[in-house]
């Protein structure tokens, strides 16, 4: 699948979602999420970003994460970065619609990066394709100036003396080439077994630049869209009725906890309504995706019986042709009857 083709289309498929919000200040807390497919060990990353193990971890085809969480850390002479890990938010989960409105409501103020995250150990597949399409046809084009792509496995990689580069350099799928460039080719390399405490902050340092040049090729503003703004508006309403609530004189500790039961009530109505919005959103994607691969798995077939066709017919001619030059060999030469000797007449 070729992305730059798809570009326009996720770019139409939802384009209420715009880019807004204001400029961070440079201290202001950063906001991360790490997307991908379950199994790439983005609680790994997670948990290594934060420097303590934050985040259930464990190699396990069926992930560990079920639900989106948020963790925070403060970088030693630097902000506080927050750090969202999030379940495989595409592949096939009934809840996956959920989570994305609550990774949302957790970002209400935006999101300075996303973390897409691979794994060296694996091939990149169709889901992956389907994992980027699809975030691109939810939150618009804008997303991609947003993220880093994040590959785990590095100690695989050094254990066969090979670099992030030689990696990519050796039979690159061509869909994971054209995320690398959308994304600025803005890549780090994570060994999340290691123990040598150099290599540890020195590759979350080479992810805090790349999180800082975002921010900076941003202008400092994090991402938000219609929904993001939405959501914060509903929760400052919800959080200032409280407040206003608890200021009242006269009220029982009862009727207290009704009203505040009644704002949380709604606030959760409005989050199932936002929910089954991208539900929505995500089932029609889901189904082109579907179409579209179909689709290409048919052309791919056809290509490869037409190739499979030619490399026969060559492979029957170059045989002919042997078969020709073996039976040469065996004819004898061919036989002249003797020059006959010329007799000149003297006159």
């Amino acid at each position: 699948m070729r992305f730059m083709i798809d570009i326009f289309v996720a770019r139409s498929l939802y384009n209420k979602f715009i880019v807004m919000g204001k400029a961070s200040p440079s201290n202001e807390a950063r906001t991360l999420v790490l997307v991908g497919r379950t199994g790439n060990g983005k609680s790994a990353t997670a948990n290594s970003v934060l420097g303590r193990r934050a985040f259930k971890s464990r190699t396990s085809s069926s992930g560990v994460t079920r639900v989106c969480e948020l963790q925070k850390t403060i970088i030693k002479n630097g902000p506080m970065v927050n750090v969202i890990d999030t379940p495989g938010l595409f592949d096939g989960t009934q809840s996956v619609g959920k989570e994305i409105v609550k990774c949302i409501d957790m970002a209400k103020d935006g999101i300075h990066a996303i973390l897409m995250v691979f794994s060296v150990r694996s091939r990149f597949s169709e889901e992956e394709q389907a994992t980027f399409l699809t975030l691109q046809a939810l939150f618009g084009y804008q997303i991609v100036d947003y993220m880093i792509v994040v590959f785990t496995g590095g100690d695989d990689l050094e254990d066969n003396e090979q670099t992030l580069d030689d990696y990519l350099g050796c039979e690159c799928p061509q869909p994971l080439k054209d995320i690398l460039t959308l994304c600025g080719n803005r890549k780090v390399l994570f060994d999340n077994k290691t123990k040598d405490e150099n290599k540890k902050l020195g590759q979350v340092q080479q992810l805090l630049n790349l999180v800082n040049m975002v921010i900076s090729q941003n202008g400092g503003r994090p991402f938000t869209n219609e929904l993001f703004k939405e959501l914060k508006e509903k929760a400052r309403i919800r959080d200032n009725q409280k407040k206003l609530v608890e200021s009242k004189e006269g009220y029982s500790e009862a009727e207290m906890s009704e009203f505040k039961k009644e704002m949380q009530q709604k606030y959760d109505e409005e989050l199932k309504r936002m929910t089954n919005m991208v539900e929505t959103k995500l089932k029609e994607e889901n189904e082109r995706l579907l179409k579209k691969l179909e689709e290409e798995k048919v052309a791919r077939h056809k290509a490869e019986e037409n190739y499979i066709s030619i490399q026969n017919t060559s492979y029957n001619e170059i045989q002919e042709l042997k078969r020709n030059l073996e039976e040469a060999k065996r004819r004898p030469p061919p036989s002249f009857p003797p020059r006959r000797r010329g007799i000149c007449a003297i006159m």
